[in-house]
């Protein structure tokens, strides 16, 4: 699998680093024909009178992987659709328009040489432990952490200690609460029979088969657990 996005990601500075014109504070964005270009490179797809027809890529290897569309806005829904590629909406980055761009995607779906018929799936934040109260405090780390970047400060994912020593006990403050703006919060954090309820929810509602989870604590083993808790859960057999 390849996924496609359009947004760098990171700061402005970041952008501009990684913006291939500088010459301008407002370039073109072009994004859909580097996605076309790609798409033709990978599948041999230039028009005979194309300039690119004439490159001959080397190593060259039958097949090409299966091409992903990541987006978290309704203008990925329609490029996937009028594309005919697979679509994965990134509801942790934005949960507003989840459900309106996956029915958007596939009321509109367009089938192509990649696809007969859509396939979509979602990125979500999810946090489980064996007890609520230890789930709220491995996220307590991503709360502060989404405080320090609101703030500008750059920095590793904190502890949960140093977590709970700046926001204190009790309700968080507005700063560090991640707005929810959608229909379902951005993240899932709980138990694992409350974490694997609300995504079979979620994914009854919407019609898939897939989700993709998003686990940001601070210690690996914690993130490890949490998805060893949640494949039990499911009764997924481990591999």
């Amino acid at each position: 699998d390849l996924g496609i996005g359009r947004a760098p990601g990171g700061s402005p500075l970041d952008s501009f680093a990684l913006r291939r014109d500088r010459n301008s504070q407002q370039t073109e964005d072009d994004f859909p024909k580097q996605l076309l270009e790609l798409i033709a490179f990978l599948h041999g797809g230039f028009r005979p009178d194309h300039a690119f027809s004439r490159i001959e890529l080397s190593p060259a290897m039958p097949g090409a992987p299966d091409v992903w569309l990541l987006g978290s806005s309704m203008w990925s829904a329609a490029a996937a659709a009028q594309l005919g590629l697979p679509y994965a909406f990134a509801h942790f980055i934005d949960p507003t328009h989840t459900r309106a761009a996956i029915e958007y995607y596939r009321t509109h779906f367009k089938p192509s040489n990649e696809l007969s018929a859509p396939v979509a799936i979602l990125g979500i934040s999810a946090i489980s432990a064996p007890t609520d109260a230890e789930a709220q405090r491995m996220a307590s780390s991503v709360r502060l952490f989404v405080r320090h970047a609101r703030q500008g400060m750059r920095g590793p994912i904190p502890t949960p200690e140093q977590a709970l020593a700046e926001l204190g006990p009790g309700p968080l403050p507005a700063d560090v609460m991640m707005r929810e703006t959608g229909e379902w919060p951005r993240a899932i954090i709980g138990t694992p029979d409350h974490v694997r309820d609300t995504l079979v929810d979620i994914a009854s509602v919407l019609h898939l088969e897939e989700v993709m989870l998003v686990t940001v604590v601070h210690d690996h083993q914690a993130r490890l657990r949490s998805h060893e808790l949640l494949a039990k859960t499911f009764n997924l057999t481990p591999r």
